[in-house]
């Protein structure tokens, strides 16, 4: 489906930071955790390593879940809007061993202001490939999480494995319940 693999780092990106509110695993629960999430998803330049940095990156978290949950269209102009709040300019880079990719602002721009950016270039080649629809919310009733769909089927329901299993697991004793009351 898609073979750059800065969009998909991208989008990987934005679900773990908006996913990540209610758990163990919050990328931004401390500067440790925002580190961990930089070299994870291969983030390079300017990192500053401060709650001030973790600050400005918790205050998008609903502007990402809004980007991600949005329409084509309404995301047409919600990637827009971050463009331009970001000041991107963008430009094919190069660095390590990761071969010619986009980044929307300069490396030494805000940590904030490449997550945004970079999440909106992402965007931008989801909408105009009309792939919107890989991005959906899980499908487990007590979830809101964001689902981020590459399969080749489009089969993917929930945010994780611990959704599908709960499902599963309420499932087979609703399953288990009904069987004994049709018994009696």
């Amino acid at each position: 489906m898609f073979n750059a693999d800065d969009t998909v780092s991208s989008l990987e990106s934005a679900v773990a930071l908006v996913n990540g509110r209610a758990t163990d695993a919050d990328p931004l629960a401390s500067v440790d955790a925002l580190a961990e999430h930089y070299v994870r998803y291969g983030y390079t330049g300017r990192h500053d390593r401060t709650e001030d940095e973790l600050g400005a990156i918790r205050a998008v978290r609903p502007r990402l879940r809004q980007l991600l949950t949005s329409n084509r269209d309404d995301a047409a102009l919600v990637v827009n809007e971050m463009l331009v709040q970001v000041g991107a300019v963008p430009q094919l880079v190069r660095h390590g061993s990761v071969d010619w990719h986009m980044h929307a602002v300069s490396s030494d721009a805000p940590l904030v202001d490449r997550i945004i950016g970079e999440t909106a270039l992402a965007m931008m080649d989801l909408i105009r490939a009309q792939e919107v629809s890989r991005l959906g919310v899980c499908a487990a009733d007590d979830c809101d999480d964001i689902v981020l769909d590459f399969s080749r089927n489009r089969s993917k329901r929930f945010c994780s494995t611990r959704c599908t299993n709960r499902v599963a697991v309420a499932a087979f004793r609703a399953r288990q319940t009904q069987a004994r009351a049709d018994e009696a």
